[in-house]
C-alpha cells in the first residue's frame, strides 16, 4: 500500500509489510481472464496485509492448466476455483500447482485441492516448491512436505503452448520464486512485486538482486501475488529499486551528518520519518535495520560491538557508525 512509511507485522504466515496507505485499493473480480492463457482466481482472503486477497492463477491455453499458488485455504476458495476451471472449459484440469513460497496465504489451500475431486487418478496434481535446507527454512504449518516435488531454478514447466520458467528470487523469503511466462514475456512475481504498495523482505541485498534480475528480462507485464496486474513491468521494478537506493542514501547521509556519535536505529528513524506520527516509528525501524545490515555487509557502516559496546544488545539498541575511507582501511586491517 503506497506511502513513504512501512508498517511491519508478524503474523502466522510470516512478516507482512505494507505501507500505510491513503490510496484506495483497486477493485478486482473474484475470477477474471487476463490474457489468452492466464486467468486470475482470488483467494477470498482480503485484508490489511493481503490487499484484495491472494492472487492465484490458472495458466495454459488448452485443457491442461498449471495453478500458481493456492490461496490460504479460505472457505469458498475451492468452490470458486472449481467453478472457474469449469467455466474455462468442461475438459479443463490442473496438472501442477507451482508455489511461489511457503507463506500460508500462498500455500494454505494445497491440501484442500489435493483432497478434492480436482485431483483425480486420470489427472493427478503434482505440487512443486523451491526447497531449501530445513535448518534455514520456515516450516509450513500442517503441510506435509512429502507432497512437495522440489522445484529448481531455471526449471521449465509446460502446458500445450505455454512455457513457464522458474526464477529463484530470494529476499522476501529464502525460498521465493517468480515465474517467467515465455509466450507473453511476462512474470508472475509472487510477493517480490505487488500490484499496489511494497512488500516485506528478510534480506535486502537478495531482494534488490532479484529485482535487478527481473528488470533485465524486460517484462511487458507483471502478474503479482497481491493486487492488480502491472502493465508497465520494467518501470514498476525500477521504481522499487530506486526507492531502496534512495532510502540507503538517506541513511548514509544521516550517519555522515554527525560522525562524533553513534546513531541508534530509532535515532535514524526519528530523522527519516520526522513528518510521520511517533507511534509508527517502531514499525519503520525494521526496514532501517535491514538497510543497515546490507550497508554493514558492504563495509559502509559498522555496528556498536566493533567499537567495544555490549554485543548482547539487539541491533535496534546498538549504535551505528558511517565508515569513512580511512576507517574502512583501519577496519579491514
Amino acid at each position: 500500500m503506497s506511502s513513504s512509511l512501512v508498517e511491519s507485522l508478524l503474523t502466522h504466515s510470516g512478516l507482512i509489510q505494507v505501507a500505510l496507505m491513503k490510496t484506495v485499493l483497486v477493485d478486482i473480480p473474484k475470477f477474471q481472464q487476463l490474457s489468452k492463457r492466464v486467468w486470475r482466481v482470488l483467494g477470498l482472503n482480503p485484508g490489511k496485509f493481503t490487499l484484495q486477497g491472494s492472487n492465484t492463477y490458472l495458466v495454459g491455453s488448452g485443457a491442461q492448466k498449471m495453478l500458481i499458488d493456492s490461496g490460504q485455504g479460505i472457505d469458498g476458495y475451492l468452490q470458486l476455483l472449481t467453478d472457474s476451471l469449469m467455466s474455462i472449459s468442461p475438459d479443463a484440469y490442473i496438472s501442477d500447482i507451482l508455489l511461489t513460497h511457503h507463506h500460508a496465504d500462498h500455500c494454505g489451500g494445497v491440501l484442500d485441492i489435493l483432497s478434492s475431486p480436482l485431483n483425480t487418478p486420470a489427472h493427478p496434481i503434482q505440487v512443486h516448491k523451491y526447497c531449501i535446507p530445513m535448518a534455514s527454512d520456515v516450516c509450513i504449518t500442517k503441510f506435509p512436505m512429502e507432497t512437495i516435488t522440489p522445484m529448481l531454478h531455471d526449471q521449465i514447466f509446460t502446458a500445450q503452448d505455454t512455457t513457464l520458467r522458474i526464477i529463484h528470487t530470494p529476499g522476501h523469503t529464502k525460498d521465493h520464486c517468480t515465474l517467467w511466462l515465455e509466450e507473453e514475456q511476462s512474470v508472475f512475481t509472487g510477493d517480490c512485486v505487488l500490484g499496489q504498495g511494497t512488500t516485506v523482505f528478510d534480506h535486502l541485498s537478495d531482494y534488490m538482486h532479484g529485482l535487478s534480475s527481473l528488470a533485465l528480462l524486460c517484462p511487458t507485464r507483471l502478474y503479482p501475488g497481491h493486487g492488480p496486474v502491472v502493465e508497465e513491468g520494467v518501470a514498476k521494478i525500477q521504481s522499487l529499486l530506486r526507492h531502496r537506493i534512495e532510502r540507503e542514501d538517506q541513511i548514509l547521509r544521516i550517519l555522515q551528518s554527525d560522525q562524533s556519535k553513534g546513531w541508534g536505529v530509532l535515532d535514524i528513524v526519528d530523522v527519516m520519518y520526522k513528518d510521520h506520527p511517533q507511534s509508527l516509528h517502531m514499525a519503520a525501524a525494521r526496514g532501517v535495520i535491514l538497510h543497515l545490515k546490507k550497508l554493514q555487509s558492504e563495509c559502509k557502516v559498522i555496528v556498536g560491538e566493533t567499537l567495544g559496546e555490549d554485543d548482547s544488545l539487539p541491533l535496534e539498541n546498538r549504535k551505528w557508525h558511517w565508515v569513512g575511507q580511512k576507517q574502512v582501511y583501519k577496519h579491514v586491517l
